[in-house]
């Protein structure tokens, strides 16, 4: 938006506006009470999600009678779906609506999917009849027809919400922040880290509450609970209407990286005179790249940008006089923009190993757990809630990371950021490796007890507490804080202003895609090793005769190699911006 007079740059927020498409106010809209409300709503929303997600597998066996390796991809399937259509939320939050509306439309969308599962939960007339599994030879009847379908939509309408709230909720956060400041900068870095505390404390409600509730009440009314707290959230964001400042869409990001692509391409056909001319352009010294701050200082560093940088110099093609087709003439600004897009991608792509490691937390890990003596005292736990040990050490370890570790880290290195968003990713990825090196001997000592106490075909817990796969949780949970607020921090910062919802939500993307490659590789390994009449390593009814440790050896070997790649990438990776602290 453009403002008349000079005086009201100190007035206004340049290119925002609030809930009534009002121009924002610098000394009302925005800044941490406006942030604070979205710290609540994601409390509430990923307990809602995760309440069901992280049981879930237990319920489509027990209740949906799908066979293990059936239930573990349905659950990588479901949370890879909600995860890859934050891509969604992400753009139209750029393109068509506001994150504040976007976020809005996807609760009542989940709402509607919960509630579709609660009622199924719910009749028993809507579920395959029960069975006793201690009857041979009587299989179960695994749900299908319209239960499935019941199913399967609200599986997916749920998805559908989720994936849009984790496309607009973090970034209508950070959007709060002036990043015209320093202050601003290390509140928005604060955010981050507070953002990852509360996605934990909805998680930790999830994994003991709820999940005591769906095992010891019923589904029914761990769905209703899940359902009440998507609900709630929405007058709760609703709340904070007045304090928000909302990032006006500037059109669809992917038009412009289409539009450099395609142009960089046609243009490398026209005549060498102007291929020449484009050349020599590139050559000439640029000036530095925008850092996409805010108070009305975006018009003018788009205008000082005349020539294109030398780094990706194929796409400097796009910039032309006399290009191929006059409706592909782009800017300098929107090839610069998209050489931003494309550096980020490698560093996204390296997280997608971590993901696929972090699916097994709500697959075979729960499984294992299952076999094994879940009891503390006299209280049983349920599998599911083992999580509330990565939950609660990311919890921990959150708030000492911003106050203490972060602090430090700047004081020592003398930069803004302390520990830079590569270096942070690359812990988390290292933890990966160390997390399925022990997921690995943790199951070989579980099969150990298998054979010692003849419990090979039994249904009997096995005499082995379930804490030593804590050991796991543990440093995958560690693993995901270090990645997770990394990558959401480091996209947003990167990305061009006009494509940070999208940006960021590439973190999302990385999970959903490594649910998915979790999916594949199960799939892989059950085909490479049932050939030749063996028996596939994650194949049957009974987990006791999988060979998981095998497959988390070479889950530990695909993340050292995915490591390597990474430190590749992170070492050839300049960031737009190094400021010194102040």
């Amino acid at each position: 938006m453009e403002i008349d007079s000079q005086s009201h740059l100190s007035t206004y927020w340049d290119g925002y506006v609030d809930w009534r498409n009002r121009p924002a106010l610098t000394n009302r809209h925005g800044g941490l009470l406006a942030a604070s409300f979205v710290l609540v709503v994601e409390v509430l929303e990923n307990l809602a999600y995760l309440a069901n997600a992280s049981n879930l597998v237990m319920y489509l066996s027990e209740y949906m009678h799908f066979s293990p390796t059936t239930s573990a991809n349905s659950v990588t399937n479901f949370m890879g779906t909600a995860f890859l259509l934050a891509l969604l939320g992400g753009f139209l939050s750029d393109a068509l609506c506001t994150t504040y509306h976007i976020y809005l439309i996807s609760a009542v969308i989940e709402f509607l999917g919960l509630v579709v599962l609660t009622i199924q939960a719910r009749s028993a007339s809507l579920k395959p009849p029960k069975c006793d599994l201690g009857v041979p030879n009587v299989p179960c009847e695994q749900v299908h027809g319209v239960q499935a379908a019941m199913l399967f939509i609200g599986l997916y309408l749920a998805a559908l919400g989720v994936g849009g709230i984790k496309g607009s909720l973090p970034p209508h956060g950070a959007e709060q922040f002036d990043e015209a400041t320093p202050q601003g900068r290390k509140q928005r870095s604060t955010f981050f880290n507070y953002f990852v505390f509360c996605l934990s404390f909805g998680a930790l409600i999830a994994v003991t509450f709820v999940v005591w509730i769906e095992d010891n009440m019923g589904w029914q009314w761990g769905f209703g609970i899940a359902t009440l707290a998507i609900l709630l959230s929405i007058p709760i964001f609703l709340s904070g209407s007045p304090f928000y400042r909302n990032k006006i869409p500037g059109g669809s990001p992917l038009t412009t990286i289409s539009k450099v692509l395609i142009g960089a391409l046609l243009n490398s056909c026209v005549s060498r005179n102007s291929s020449t001319a484009i050349a020599s352009m590139a050559s000439s010294p640029s000036p530095p790249i925008p850092t996409g701050n805010e108070s009305g200082q975006n018009s003018k560093d788009v205008k000082s940008i005349e020539t294109p940088s030398t780094s990706l110099s194929f796409l400097n093609r796009a910039v032309s006089d006399t290009p191929a087709c006059g409706a592909l003439k782009c800017s300098v600004q929107q090839v610069e923009e998209v050489k931003i897009v494309i550096k980020i991608f490698p560093i996204f792509a390296c997280t997608i190993m971590l993901n696929c490691c972090l699916a097994q937390l709500n697959t075979f890990s729960v499984q294992q757990a299952a076999t094994m003596n879940t009891k503390l005292g006299s209280l049983k736990v349920p599998p599911a809630s083992l999580p509330i040990f990565p939950v609660v050490f990311i919890m921990i370890l959150a708030p000492i990371y911003d106050h203490f570790i972060i602090p430090f880290a700047r004081r020592v290195t003398k930069t803004e950021m302390g520990v830079s968003h590569l270096q942070r990713i690359g812990v988390g990825l290292f933890l990966s490796i160390i997390a399925m090196a022990v997921a690995a001997l943790v199951e070989i000592k579980r099969k150990r007890v298998v054979t010692d106490s003849g419990l090979l075909d039994s249904a009997k817990p096995l005499p082995i507490t379930f804490f030593w796969i804590a050991f796991q949780y543990l440093f995958l949970g560690s693993a995901d804080l270090f990645v997770l607020a990394g990558l959401l921090e480091f996209c947003f910062s990167e990305a061009p202003v006009s494509m940070r919802s999208l940006a960021t939500s590439l973190t999302w993307a990385s999970l959903a895609i490594g649910y998915y490659l979790s999916s594949v590789i199960v799939s892989i390994v059950n085909s490479v090793t049932g050939i030749s009449k063996h028996k596939a390593w994650l194949s049957g009814s009974n987990l006791n005769h999988y060979r998981l440790e095998r497959f988390y050896w070479l889950m530990c070997i695909l993340s050292a190699l995915n490591f390597i790649h990474y430190l590749f990438w992170a070492t050839k990776y300049k960031y737009r911006s190094l400021r010194s602290s102040k």
